[in-house]
């Protein structure tokens, strides 16, 4: 199948009902065929496109370092590289994949996991543009979830984001954070259950429209699970 081909039927398959099926049918692609498809779809205007195709690309990179690690290692440099002034480039969807990819797959979260905290540090590879800084939050969180031990070290980063004028950074950061929750972050995160902001939050493969008040009643409610 050529590459043109292949978009088009990976578009099709992330724009299904059945995201499992779908998913299902990617991961019998080679992976590097799959990459630049899915790198495409990072730049789509549709936003569940936009979504499912980092979902995507955390199953087809998760998959190709099961088998060729080094080859998973250059798809996270070109994440990695596509946020780098450097590059030209604006790089949306970059830090989402890279959480999502830290998500799937251990060793990547080992190798990768300070690399992509360091979005959301002032001291570190800090990203300014505000849409960006909702993509490093949200991978943030994805790996927060996923892997809570690794992203603690993130837990007093989000806090400054808790405050922001944008909801979506403010709700993404409390979500973030649930996982993480410590006593000074406790309070903070209390402090929203009366903000109503409302926003788009990706999560469990489904996109949802909660508050900022009900993120941070879950984010609460998150730790006291034994």
């Amino acid at each position: 199948m050529g590459h043109r081909q292949l978009k088009i039927r990976m578009r099709q398959l992330l724009r299904t009902e059945d995201i499992q099926a779908a998913l299902a049918e990617i991961r019998q692609i080679p992976g590097r065929q799959a990459v630049n498809p899915l790198f495409s779809f990072f730049y789509s205007t549709d936003e569940m496109l936009r979504w499912r195709a980092i979902t995507a690309m955390g199953v087809v990179v998760g998959q190709l370092a099961d088998s060729h690690m080094e080859s998973a290692r250059v798809i996270m440099r070109r994440l990695m590289w596509n946020l780098n002034d450097e590059s030209g480039g604006i790089g949306w969807g970059s830090p989402e994949a890279m959480g999502e990819i830290t998500a799937v797959h251990p060793m990547l979260a080992i190798e990768f996991h300070r690399i992509l905290i360091s979005y959301v540090d002032p001291s570190g590879n800090y990203l300014e543009h505000p849409g960006l800084q909702r993509g490093a939050v949200w991978g943030v969180g994805r790996l927060a979830h996923a892997r809570p031990d690794l992203a603690q070290p993130a837990a007093g980063l989000l806090s400054a984001f808790f405050n922001a004028s944008d909801p979506y950074l403010r709700g993404m950061a409390i979500w973030a954070a649930g996982p993480l929750l410590t006593s000074q972050l406790r309070p903070l995160v209390q402090a929203h259950r009366s903000d109503h902001a409302p926003l788009h939050l990706y999560r469990q493969l489904t996109l949802t429209r909660p508050t900022v008040a009900e993120l941070a009643e879950a984010a609460l409610a998150l730790k006291k699970k034994p």
